[in-house]
């Protein structure tokens, strides 16, 4: 993500500035240049100065070539990304430097081999700007605006970036459907557009190949397909008759609709970055290892996902979590990201630590103290005072944080639903804090399976200079 030029970007030696060329170069001459958008489309322009052009200046020519009025200027912002890294560019970092170092930044924010590093290319792309508000693109009126904002919502929930139940998938389908192929079609003319366009083109790819299992095998993905068009061309029918008889505003109101819709999503709007957890001891030799997963951050707060089964491990907004992050000590240790959040343990009130392993735990550091900071001060300024609460205030809050809680609380027991955090499913250091000093909570376990211990677990204190890492 984005940082400031001096903590972020590191400047490329001068071995590699001859290797790769000259920035002063590109400077007079003018140069092509592609600009990629979520459609798989492409912007194509010409510039000169290219190589001394901040991402400002760039997003001027690129909103002038689209269309986009000046009003938005802040909903989309500039991206380098490649299978390796994502990486949003602020208005004042020059794309073209940016991209001479982007090997550098690889083996400084991924654990990718070599060989791959060496291979590797990024796109410039014109996406969401990840400290947009939500409540700003319902304000948007223009329909090309919207629909670039359509377009990558839409990626991130086909490519499974944004996880969500069969239900709202499905709704979100066939608004695709509408959006796409408009509202006249009947059953035949819909069946037939969607398999020239593929079902993995309006539901998420691992849904449409199927999840495996005994009985999904003995039916065939022919048959999983089958089901799938019926539903979808069902929900597409009652899309179509709520849908605006306007014809005008229909375009719009579609767009508003399938956006309203990602909204409800809470990590809707991340940036996303890859690390990895521990996984829980299994079996009598406890071995455990550890568990691919994405984080995403947002204004809203962090997110932990599984990417293998396509759900949410752990959601936090910032006014529930603390963060850190720890550098390598030692050769072979890793950069590490640390969520502190409430849980319970054996009916006590803990403190639970997440471990995220990750050599981008410095960039989502970074990341979580800027939104915080951003909330802060847009909350600040709406209540009208430098971030002091009233006595006035201090009640209301109250209440709705008790409701706050009693909702979230409530999604928690709804385990069946990929929104949901599974807590319960990760491996956690918990711990109370007596004021004295840090308690270790070792969970309670059945009798030894060979010494039948009749006494209840003993607790072993830690203490406050200890590192609670090494447990």
């Amino acid at each position: 993500m984005e940082r400031d030029d001096g903590d972020f970007l590191p400047e490329p030696s001068e071995d590699s500035l001859s290797q790769r060329g000259s920035v002063a170069s590109s400077v007079t001459r003018a140069q092509d240049l592609l600009v990629y958008l979520a459609s798989d489309s492409a912007v194509h322009l010409t510039l000169e100065g290219l190589g001394c052009m901040n991402a400002q200046e760039l997003g001027r020519n690129v909103r002038e070539a689209l269309n986009i009025p000046n009003s938005v200027v802040d909903v989309f912002a500039f991206w380098f990304c490649s299978p390796l890294l994502d990486l949003q560019l602020k208005p004042k970092h020059l794309p073209y430097k940016l991209c001479r170092q982007w090997q550098d930044l690889l083996y400084r924010f991924t654990e990718a081999p070599a060989e791959d590093i060496s291979q590797d290319e990024p796109v410039l792309m014109y996406k969401r700007n990840v400290f947009c508000p939500r409540s700003k693109e319902l304000q948007i009126d223009d329909e090309g605006v919207l629909r670039l904002l359509y377009d990558e919502a839409k990626m991130n929930i086909l490519e499974g970036r944004y996880p969500c139940d069969p239900e709202h998938w499905l709704t979100l389908g066939a608004l695709s459907c509408v959006v796409e192929l408009g509202t006249g079609l009947d059953d035949q003319a819909l069946t037939a557009a969607i398999r020239e366009k593929k079902l993995s083109s309006f539901v998420p790819a691992h849904a449409a190949l199927g999840g495996g299992g005994f009985l999904s095998t003995l039916r065939g993905r022919g048959g999983r397909n089958a089901e799938m068009e019926h539903n979808l061309i069902k929900e597409y029918r009652t899309v179509c008759s709520s849908a605006s008889t306007d014809p005008s505003q229909e375009p719009v109101s579609l767009l508003h609709q399938y956006l309203k819709s990602c909204h409800t999503l809470p990590y809707y709007g991340c940036a996303f970055f890859m690390g990895e957890i521990d996984k829980p001891a299994q079996g009598l030799l406890h071995r455990g290892g550890r568990k691919a997963v994405s984080v995403g951050i947002s204004l809203e707060g962090v997110y932990v996902m599984d990417v293998k089964e396509k759900h949410v491990l752990l959601g936090l907004k910032f006014s529930e979590l603390s963060w850190d992050h720890s550098y390598p000590e030692t050769e072979g240790d890793s950069h590490i990201l640390w969520l502190e959040f409430d849980g319970e343990e054996a009916g006590v009130h803990v403190n639970k630590l997440l471990k995220i392993y990750s050599k981008q735990a410095e960039l989502m550091s970074g990341l979580i103290e800027f939104c915080v900071e951003l909330r802060s001060v847009g909350e600040s300024a709406a209540a009208g005072t430098d971030g002091e609460v009233t006595p006035s205030q201090e009640p209301a809050g109250q209440e709705t944080n008790e409701k706050t809680r009693e909702r979230r609380q409530g999604k928690l027991r709804r385990q069946s639903s990929v929104v949901c955090s599974r807590v319960h499913s990760l491996n956690t250091i918990s711990y109370v804090d007596d004021g004295k000093e840090i308690k270790r909570l070792k969970p309670k376990r059945a009798a030894s399976f060979f010494t039948r211990q009749a006494q209840p677990p003993t607790y072993s204190a830690v203490q406050v200079t200890e590192s609670l890492e090494q447990g």
